[in-house]
Protein backbone atom coordinates (compact mmCIF):
# COMPACT_ATOMS: atom_id res chain seq x y z
CA UNK A 1 0.00 0.00 0.00
CA UNK A 2 2.74 2.03 0.84
CA UNK A 3 4.36 1.78 -2.57
CA UNK A 4 1.02 2.49 -4.26
CA UNK A 5 0.65 6.01 -2.72
CA UNK A 6 4.48 6.75 -3.45
CA UNK A 7 4.07 5.47 -7.18
CA UNK A 8 0.60 7.90 -7.02
CA UNK A 9 2.88 11.35 -5.61
CA UNK A 10 5.85 10.46 -8.37
CA UNK A 11 3.04 10.82 -11.17
CA UNK A 12 2.07 13.96 -10.08
CA UNK A 13 5.75 16.14 -9.18
CA UNK A 14 6.15 14.33 -13.15
CA UNK A 15 3.07 16.29 -14.45
CA UNK A 16 4.23 18.99 -16.49
CA UNK A 17 1.38 19.80 -18.29
CA UNK A 18 -1.93 20.98 -16.27
CA UNK A 19 -5.28 20.70 -18.27
CA UNK A 20 -7.92 23.41 -16.41
CA UNK A 21 -11.69 22.92 -16.95
CA UNK A 22 -13.22 26.34 -17.53
CA UNK A 23 -16.21 25.10 -16.03
CA UNK A 24 -19.97 27.08 -17.71
CA UNK A 25 -17.29 29.72 -18.89
CA UNK A 26 -17.51 32.79 -16.53
CA UNK A 27 -14.21 32.81 -14.68
CA UNK A 28 -16.38 32.99 -11.29
CA UNK A 29 -16.53 29.49 -11.63
CA UNK A 30 -13.38 28.89 -12.02
CA UNK A 31 -11.56 26.86 -9.66
CA UNK A 32 -8.48 28.46 -6.79
CA UNK A 33 -6.55 25.37 -8.03
CA UNK A 34 -7.09 25.91 -11.79
CA UNK A 35 -6.44 29.86 -11.38
CA UNK A 36 -3.21 28.95 -10.05
CA UNK A 37 -1.96 26.39 -12.77
CA UNK A 38 -2.91 29.40 -15.15
CA UNK A 39 -1.31 32.02 -13.22
CA UNK A 40 2.27 29.81 -12.77
CA UNK A 41 2.09 28.81 -16.54
CA UNK A 42 4.91 29.69 -19.13
CA UNK A 43 2.68 29.20 -21.93
CA UNK A 44 -1.00 29.12 -21.86
CA UNK A 45 -2.96 27.09 -24.39
CA UNK A 46 -6.69 27.64 -25.28
CA UNK A 47 -9.51 29.22 -27.45
CA UNK A 48 -9.61 33.03 -28.64
CA UNK A 49 -12.67 32.89 -26.43
CA UNK A 50 -11.58 31.42 -23.49
CA UNK A 51 -8.32 33.10 -23.44
CA UNK A 52 -10.12 36.63 -23.70
CA UNK A 53 -12.07 35.37 -20.64
CA UNK A 54 -8.89 34.44 -19.03
CA UNK A 55 -7.14 38.24 -19.72
CA UNK A 56 -7.79 38.82 -16.10
CA UNK A 57 -5.25 36.36 -14.94
CA UNK A 58 -2.98 36.13 -17.57
CA UNK A 59 0.05 38.04 -17.51
CA UNK A 60 2.14 39.81 -20.80
CA UNK A 61 4.92 37.48 -19.46
CA UNK A 62 3.32 34.22 -20.06
CA UNK A 63 2.93 33.06 -23.82
CA UNK A 64 -0.43 32.27 -25.30
CA UNK A 65 -1.01 29.59 -27.75
CA UNK A 66 -4.34 30.00 -29.58
CA UNK A 67 -6.07 26.30 -30.08
CA UNK A 68 -6.62 25.48 -33.70
CA UNK A 69 -5.79 22.77 -35.21
CA UNK A 70 -5.66 19.64 -32.98
CA UNK A 71 -2.48 18.04 -34.90
CA UNK A 72 -0.35 20.85 -34.65
CA UNK A 73 -1.31 21.66 -30.81
CA UNK A 74 0.22 17.88 -29.97
CA UNK A 75 3.46 19.04 -32.46
CA UNK A 76 3.88 22.34 -30.09
CA UNK A 77 3.41 20.24 -26.70
CA UNK A 78 6.25 17.77 -27.33
CA UNK A 79 8.20 20.64 -28.74
CA UNK A 80 7.78 22.84 -25.37
CA UNK A 81 7.51 19.87 -22.89
CA UNK A 82 10.41 21.17 -20.63
CA UNK A 83 8.41 24.13 -19.78
CA UNK A 84 5.03 24.86 -17.62
CA UNK A 85 1.65 24.10 -19.75
CA UNK A 86 -1.86 24.42 -18.70
CA UNK A 87 -4.48 24.04 -21.45
CA UNK A 88 -7.98 25.28 -20.78
CA UNK A 89 -10.89 22.86 -21.77
CA UNK A 90 -14.69 24.18 -21.90
CA UNK A 91 -16.82 22.78 -18.91
CA UNK A 92 -16.25 19.58 -16.87
CA UNK A 93 -12.56 17.96 -18.46
CA UNK A 94 -14.27 14.95 -18.11
CA UNK A 95 -17.64 15.54 -20.67
CA UNK A 96 -16.54 15.80 -24.10
CA UNK A 97 -13.43 17.48 -23.46
CA UNK A 98 -9.97 17.51 -25.30
CA UNK A 99 -8.20 15.04 -22.66
CA UNK A 100 -9.15 11.90 -24.37
CA UNK A 101 -7.26 13.00 -27.54
CA UNK A 102 -4.33 14.08 -25.24
CA UNK A 103 -3.90 11.13 -23.60
CA UNK A 104 -4.05 9.16 -26.89
CA UNK A 105 -1.17 11.28 -28.22
CA UNK A 106 0.67 12.48 -25.16
CA UNK A 107 0.61 10.09 -22.33
CA UNK A 108 -1.76 10.13 -19.19
CA UNK A 109 1.89 10.44 -16.91
CA UNK A 110 2.07 13.65 -17.94
CA UNK A 111 -1.80 15.36 -17.56
CA UNK A 112 -2.51 16.66 -14.06
CA UNK A 113 -6.11 17.49 -14.93
CA UNK A 114 -8.35 20.07 -12.75
CA UNK A 115 -12.03 19.66 -13.16
CA UNK A 116 -14.94 22.01 -13.16
CA UNK A 117 -18.66 21.73 -13.37
CA UNK A 118 -20.26 21.31 -16.50
CA UNK A 119 -22.84 23.66 -18.24
CA UNK A 120 -25.71 21.11 -17.92
CA UNK A 121 -24.71 21.47 -14.02
CA UNK A 122 -24.77 24.75 -13.59
CA UNK A 123 -28.16 24.82 -15.66
CA UNK A 124 -30.01 22.21 -13.39
CA UNK A 125 -28.38 23.86 -10.45
CA UNK A 126 -30.62 27.21 -12.04
CA UNK A 127 -33.87 25.16 -12.28
CA UNK A 128 -33.08 24.16 -8.83
CA UNK A 129 -32.93 20.17 -9.82
CA UNK A 130 -31.09 17.22 -9.53
CA UNK A 131 -29.92 15.42 -12.88
CA UNK A 132 -28.95 12.16 -11.97
CA UNK A 133 -32.15 10.52 -13.65
CA UNK A 134 -31.76 12.18 -17.06
CA UNK A 135 -29.24 11.14 -20.11
CA UNK A 136 -26.39 13.04 -21.15
CA UNK A 137 -25.20 13.18 -24.70
CA UNK A 138 -24.27 15.43 -27.58
CA UNK A 139 -25.04 16.55 -31.25
CA UNK A 140 -22.92 18.64 -31.15
CA UNK A 141 -21.01 17.17 -34.78
CA UNK A 142 -21.78 13.81 -33.72
CA UNK A 143 -24.57 11.32 -34.15
CA UNK A 144 -26.77 10.63 -31.17
CA UNK A 145 -30.82 8.48 -31.90
CA UNK A 146 -32.90 11.33 -29.15
CA UNK A 147 -35.90 9.88 -30.77
CA UNK A 148 -35.35 6.79 -29.71
CA UNK A 149 -33.54 7.96 -26.04
CA UNK A 150 -36.12 9.78 -25.26
CA UNK A 151 -38.62 7.01 -25.30
CA UNK A 152 -36.19 4.77 -22.82
CA UNK A 153 -38.49 3.96 -19.46
CA UNK A 154 -35.95 4.73 -17.14
CA UNK A 155 -34.58 8.20 -17.67
CA UNK A 156 -36.45 11.57 -16.80
CA UNK A 157 -35.20 13.06 -20.36
CA UNK A 158 -32.24 14.00 -21.75
CA UNK A 159 -29.48 16.71 -21.71
CA UNK A 160 -27.64 17.72 -24.96
CA UNK A 161 -24.64 19.80 -26.30
CA UNK A 162 -26.23 21.20 -29.50
CA UNK A 163 -24.74 22.83 -32.39
CA UNK A 164 -25.28 25.06 -35.43
CA UNK A 165 -27.01 22.46 -37.10
CA UNK A 166 -28.62 19.91 -34.69
CA UNK A 167 -29.69 22.98 -32.82
CA UNK A 168 -32.55 23.29 -30.17
CA UNK A 169 -35.28 24.21 -32.70
CA UNK A 170 -34.70 21.29 -35.35
CA UNK A 171 -34.05 18.98 -32.46
CA UNK A 172 -37.74 19.54 -31.05
CA UNK A 173 -39.23 20.02 -34.68
CA UNK A 174 -38.18 16.83 -35.16
CA UNK A 175 -39.68 15.27 -31.75
CA UNK A 176 -42.69 17.08 -32.40
CA UNK A 177 -43.34 15.70 -36.30
CA UNK A 178 -42.46 12.19 -34.54
CA UNK A 179 -44.88 11.92 -32.12
CA UNK A 180 -43.86 13.16 -29.13
CA UNK A 181 -45.46 15.04 -26.90
CA UNK A 182 -45.93 15.86 -22.69
CA UNK A 183 -42.47 17.10 -22.88
CA UNK A 184 -41.09 20.45 -21.25
CA UNK A 185 -37.95 22.24 -23.64
CA UNK A 186 -34.84 23.91 -21.41
CA UNK A 187 -32.60 25.84 -23.53
CA UNK A 188 -29.76 27.60 -21.29
CA UNK A 189 -27.66 30.20 -23.40
CA UNK A 190 -25.02 31.52 -22.90
CA UNK A 191 -24.90 29.76 -19.10
CA UNK A 192 -22.77 32.09 -16.22
CA UNK A 193 -22.47 35.15 -18.95
CA UNK A 194 -24.05 38.73 -17.97
CA UNK A 195 -26.21 37.76 -21.06
CA UNK A 196 -27.37 34.54 -20.01
CA UNK A 197 -30.83 33.06 -21.07
CA UNK A 198 -32.72 30.25 -20.19
CA UNK A 199 -36.18 29.44 -22.27
CA UNK A 200 -38.35 27.21 -20.71
CA UNK A 201 -41.55 26.04 -23.09
CA UNK A 202 -43.99 22.96 -23.68
CA UNK A 203 -43.08 21.18 -27.32
CA UNK A 204 -46.27 22.26 -28.96
CA UNK A 205 -44.31 25.56 -28.81
CA UNK A 206 -41.68 24.94 -30.67
CA UNK A 207 -41.64 26.89 -33.23
CA UNK A 208 -41.05 29.83 -30.82
CA UNK A 209 -37.42 28.16 -30.88
CA UNK A 210 -36.83 29.64 -34.66
CA UNK A 211 -34.33 31.50 -33.77
CA UNK A 212 -30.35 31.41 -34.02
CA UNK A 213 -28.94 30.50 -30.70
CA UNK A 214 -25.75 31.01 -28.52
CA UNK A 215 -23.55 28.46 -27.09
CA UNK A 216 -26.41 26.60 -25.22
CA UNK A 217 -27.23 23.28 -23.69
CA UNK A 218 -30.89 21.70 -24.17
CA UNK A 219 -32.78 19.78 -21.84
CA UNK A 220 -35.85 17.64 -22.91
CA UNK A 221 -38.02 17.24 -19.62
CA UNK A 222 -40.43 14.48 -20.19
CA UNK A 223 -43.95 15.15 -18.14
CA UNK A 224 -45.63 12.90 -15.57
CA UNK A 225 -47.96 11.49 -18.47
CA UNK A 226 -45.05 11.09 -20.76
CA UNK A 227 -45.84 8.31 -23.51
CA UNK A 228 -49.45 7.52 -21.81
CA UNK A 229 -52.91 8.10 -24.15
Amino acid sequence: MIIIKEWLVNVVQLNKINVVGLGPGNIEYLSTVGIECIKEAEIVVGSTRQLSDLKAIISEKQEIYILRKLTELISYLKENKERKITIIVSGDTGYYSLVPYLSKNLSKDILNIIPNISSYQYLFSKLGENWQNFRLASVHGREFDYIKNINEEDIAGLVLLTDDIQNPYEITKNLYNNGVRNLTIIVGENLSYENEKITILEIEDYEKLNRKFDMNVLVLKKGENYGKK
